[in-house]
């Protein structure tokens, strides 16, 4: 009977754990830094009036810290976007108690090793679905010396009736590391001789003699990194802390936490809120050229509240127009520009269809901008951190990219034909509407040419996702038009037309030297992917690559070659889809190739750096100016001015004796710290560079860069 009692309980375990563990929530997420996942507490199922909690875990690196809701001197606290059904509503962060982390002259406010962050989730009444399903996206910085935002997208299914209780001890800690309420008492604050002068009673016997930290919830209040003074008389804790004199708040009532300066893990502080009686100093303008800080602050400050440059509809139109004309001169639209041009030649009397082919050519163009402007504003406004040239940020963008043209220059060069490939209704149609031709063509034309930023592009485009859908569209189809009016424009003239030879032998040497350059193209979409997901994405995309190589000369070749051969090269093509296929996409963040994009000058005291917001931030604080390059790995014009005008040496003297500062902002990859910036900037394209000085607006310069723009900008210092 004792046995029938057990396997009855061993039965029951094994039918009902697995419904028991309840919520089903997406993968950890792993970087070098951390490794950050989401745990879900519902002890009651998910009930009106019962407790449901969420905590984001995070567990730090050695060496890496993130932040609490006042990150002190610098920083950003975890924040959370919310997609939650109705009658669902999150509530605040339960912040476990934070420590200090000094670094020179400033400190911040975090946490390290592994922290949870409890939130609440309110069930009202009304709710009766069986299961509770939402969606979180968490963002946070994570820093040591560098700092690296990350963020992660959590999706959670919580059965309605069912306990969730697989994290509750992780809950418990968090909730005891909370800080305690303490009864205020006899407690006092004070404000005197610009300092905040404290006199705390009944804190903790066992802390009595000990060195404590003092955390105020409001940010720019004290200066955390500042010397302070502390003393115990008997159980009295007296303190005098130093107030930062461009404080934001002037509180009259203010919320601190106390806690030990060396705390075993999992400590919890205590919590008051006391009144500040008689008022608070008046906050210095910051205009002290004396004080390297105040500087600072002030010009994050300008840059954080000053509108976009000024721009009208009319003018962003203008230079959306001629900055799409401009695209027409990028390295990598060459080929496909060189194509049409044949294609003159080979219909040259055939003036109806050389019109013919310019407007569907000039349809493809502005269609493919417009539909990649819809998509960007749809994602902006669906809170996705995306600027122009998002595609390229995607590394199975850049892959399917360098297929397609590896596809058109093994064409170009001989290799296959597409005729005897396509069905023949398909054929037949290409015959009897050739102007389809010209469309794509327009439409390939669009997918090179966007994610580059020409002169006058940029100002424009940065109006344009904050305008009204229907405005910001036109800027689009601007830029659209402006890309495909030079060949429209020539085939509206004969003059341009009858310049070209006539139809020869040269045409088919032309298009197999064309080849070349679509293949050249592949290669810098090659070297992409390399930056954004390794040298094993690059080697496993050529082995594709390869693949699909012999497949189309097993096809090209026909009779018994093409019956055995293409079927053995296609499997072989699948399965190298198979293996090879997971490694083409990016690397986690704090492997992404920043690095690569910050070569080394051969100029001492000039030397490039990986931007960050906190980085520019202390270099500011230092009194030193900053230049920032954003650029990426996929952007032909950064690549031009960065081995031009920005590796040149008179420019990197004139950086080295003024002292400068070289950051440079990678967006190769998705980076909502860089998205930010940019849009602080009035920008969402690249290349944009910049130059900040303590206490001056920053200074926009031109996308394509010269020698004596950069020395001149740097002769205002």
């Amino acid at each position: 009977m004792f046995k029938i009692f057990w396997v009855f309980l061993l039965g029951a375990y094994l039918g009902l754990g697995a419904p028991l563990a309840g919520a089903q929530v997406s993968e950890p997420v792993l970087t070098p830094e951390s490794r950050t996942s989401l745990l879900v507490h519902a002890p009651q199922g998910v009930a009106p009036g019962q407790p449901l909690w969420l905590g984001l875990q995070i567990e730090h690196a050695p060496g890496w810290h993130s932040y609490w809701k006042n990150p002190g001197d610098s920083g950003l606290p975890t924040e959370f976007e919310w997609q939650l059904p109705g009658h669902v509503v999150p509530g605040s962060i339960e912040w476990p108690t934070p420590r200090k982390f000094p670094l020179g002259e400033l400190a911040n406010y975090g946490y390290k090793d592994t922290v949870l962050l409890p939130i609440p989730l309110e069930v009202r009444p009304g709710f009766a679905a069986a299961a509770l399903e939402l969606e979180v996206l968490a963002t946070w910085l994570i820093c040591r010396q560098e700092c690296i935002p990350q963020e992660a997208r959590f999706q959670v299914r919580i059965p309605a009736q069912m306990a969730t209780v697989a994290h509750a001890a992780a809950f418990e800690a968090a909730w005891a590391a909370r800080p305690q309420p303490l009864v205020a008492g006899a407690s006092q604050l004070a404000v005197r001789e610009q300092a905040l002068q404290a006199t705390l009673h009944g804190l903790p016997a066992a802390w009595q003699g000990r060195a404590l930290e003092f955390f105020p919830e409001i940010g720019a209040l004290i200066q955390p990194g500042a010397a302070w003074q502390q003393r115990w008389e008997g159980g009295v804790w007296h303190a005098s802390i130093p107030l930062n004199p461009y404080r934001s708040a002037s509180p009259e009532q203010l919320a601190l936490v106390l806690a030990l300066a060396d705390p075993p893990p999992g400590a919890a502080g205590v919590r008051l809120e006391l009144p500040v009686p008689g008022g608070w100093p008046a906050v210095a303008a910051p205009t002290g050229v004396s004080d390297a800080l105040a500087a600072a602050l002030a010009a994050e400050a300008a840059r954080a509240t000053a509108p976009a440059p000024g721009l009208t509809l009319w003018a962003a139109l203008l230079g959306a127009l001629i900055g799409g004309m401009i695209l027409n001169l990028m390295p990598c639209v060459f080929p496909v520009l060189a194509l049409k041009v044949l294609s003159f030649s080979q219909h040259a009397e055939d003036r109806r269809r050389l019109r013919l082919g310019g407007l569907a050519y000039t349809a493809g163009v502005v269609l493919s901008f417009l539909a990649l402007g819809a998509l960007l504003l749809g994602l902006r406004a669906a809170g996705e951190q995306l600027g122009w040239g998002f595609q390229l940020q995607n590394p199975a963008v850049v892959a399917a990219l360098a297929a397609l043209f590896t596809l058109i220059g093994l064409n170009l060069a001989g290799l296959f034909q597409f005729g005897p490939m396509l069905p023949s209704a398909l054929a037949s149609l290409r015959v009897r509407n050739p102007n389809a031709d010209s469309f794509l063509t327009g439409v390939l034309a669009t997918a090179v040419a966007s994610p580059c930023t020409a002169p006058f592009m940029g100002a424009a485009l940065g109006l344009a996702v904050t305008l009204a859908p229907a405005q910001a569209l036109a800027v689009f189809a601007a830029l659209g038009l402006g890309m495909a009016l030079p060949y429209l424009a020539a085939t509206w003239v004969p003059a341009l037309v009858r310049a070209l030879p006539r139809p020869g032998a040269w045409m088919e040497t032309l298009r197999q030297w064309l080849a070349f350059p679509m293949l050249a193209t592949v290669v810098w979409l090659l070297w992409v992917l390399g930056h954004q997901g390794g040298v094993d994405a690059a080697a496993g995309l050529l082995m594709l690559l390869l693949l699909l190589a012999w497949m189309l000369w097993a096809v090209g070749r026909g009779g018994l070659m093409r019956r055995w051969m293409a079927p053995l090269a296609l499997l072989a093509l699948l399965g190298g889809l198979w293996l090879l296929g997971p490694m083409l996409q990016a690397q986690a963040a704090g492997q992404q190739p920043s690095a690569a994009l910050n070569t080394p000058s051969a100029v001492a005291g000039a030397q490039w750096e990986a931007w960050s917001p906190q980085r520019e931030a202390e270099l500011l604080a230092q009194g030193r100016a900053v230049f920032v390059d954003y650029t990426a790995a996929w952007c032909v014009s950064c690549l031009y001015n960065k081995h031009n005008a920005l590796a040149d040496e008179s420019f990197l003297l004139d950086v080295a004796a003024r002292n400068v500062a070289l950051l440079r902002a990678d967006w190769t990859l998705r980076d909502p710290a860089v998205t930010a910036s940019l849009a602080r900037l009035g920008r969402n394209s690249i290349p944009v560079y910049v130059l900040h000085a303590p206490g001056r607006a920053p200074l926009l310069l031109s996308e394509i860069l010269s020698v004596e723009e950069l020395r001149a900008a740097l002769a205002q210092l």
